[in-house]
C-alpha cells in the first residue's frame, strides 16, 4: 500500500526506494528527515497554488538536495548544491531517465539556495525550492493547513532543527568557504566560522586584471 503523509503519496517505485536508501545511508537523521519534509512541503505548496510536479522527479530532487553536505558526497572545490545535483544526475542517468528530466532535477537542486528564480521555472524546480523555503525559512508556513504541517512533523520530526541545520550547513561548507561567494550560505560562515571574510563583488570588479 502506498504510504501517504498529510495526503501526499510517497513514491514507491524502485527509483524512489533506492533514492531513500541512498540518502538514509549517507546522511544524518537530521538531513534525512529534512529532505523528506522538503518533498512533502513542496508537494503541499504545489497543491495550494495549483502547480503539479512529476512525483518521482520531485522526490529525487528533494531527497538529494542536501547530499553535498554529507561527508560521502561533498567535494573540496564546488558549491554543495552542485555536489548534490551532480549525484542526482548520475543516479537518474543510471536509471535510464531522459535528458530533460535529468536537467529539471539537476536545476532543482543546484538552484535551491538561489532566491526567487526557481519559483519561475518548471514545477520540479519551483517546488523543491518551495519545500526548502517552508522547512528552513518558514516561507509559506502559515499558508498551509496546520493539521497537515503537524502530520508531516509527526512522521519526520524536527527537534532543535533551527540550530542543528545551521550546524550541518557550517560543517558541510566550512572547508570550502570560497564556494559561498554570492550565496546565502556566506551568512552561515560569517556567523559560525571565526575569521571568515565574505567575498565582496565590488572588490572583485575594482581589483580585476583590467587596467582601467
Amino acid at each position: 500500500m502506498t504510504e501517504r503523509i498529510a495526503g501526499i503519496a510517497i513514491p514507491d517505485s524502485l527509483l524512489a526506494t533506492e533514492a531513500t536508501e541512498l540518502v538514509r545511508d549517507a546522511a544524518t537523521p537530521l538531513l534525512f528527515h529534512h529532505s523528506r519534509r522538503v518533498f512533502l512541503f513542496g508537494a503541499l505548496q504545489g497543491e495550494r497554488i495549483g502547480v503539479s510536479a512529476d512525483p518521482e522527479l520531485l522526490y529525487v530532487g528533494a531527497m538529494f538536495h542536501d547530499l553535498g553536505l554529507t561527508e560521502r558526497y561533498r567535494s573540496a572545490d564546488q558549491r554543495f548544491e552542485i555536489d548534490g545535483a551532480d549525484e542526482a544526475r548520475r543516479f537518474l542517468e543510471a536509471h535510464g531517465f531522459d535528458p530533460e528530466s535529468v536537467r529539471r532535477v539537476w536545476e532543482a537542486i543546484a538552484l535551491h539556495t538561489t532566491p526567487a528564480i526557481p519559483l519561475h521555472m518548471e514545477p520540479e524546480v519551483a517546488l523543491v525550492t518551495a519545500g526548502v523555503e517552508t522547512d528552513v525559512l518558514g516561507i509559506g508556513y502559515r499558508d498551509l493547513d496546520p493539521s497537515l504541517v503537524e502530520e508531516v512533523v509527526a512522521v519526520h520530526p524536527r527537534p532543535d532543527f533551527k540550530r542543528q541545520i545551521l550546524r550541518a550547513f557550517t560543517e558541510g561548507i566550512k572547508d570550502r568557504p570560497e564556494t559561498t561567494f554570492g550565496n546565502v550560505k556566506a551568512d552561515v560562515l560569517e556567523h559560525f566560522v571565526p575569521g571568515f571574510v565574505r567575498g565582496d563583488f565590488v572588490d572583485v570588479i575594482l581589483e580585476s586584471d583590467w587596467p582601467e
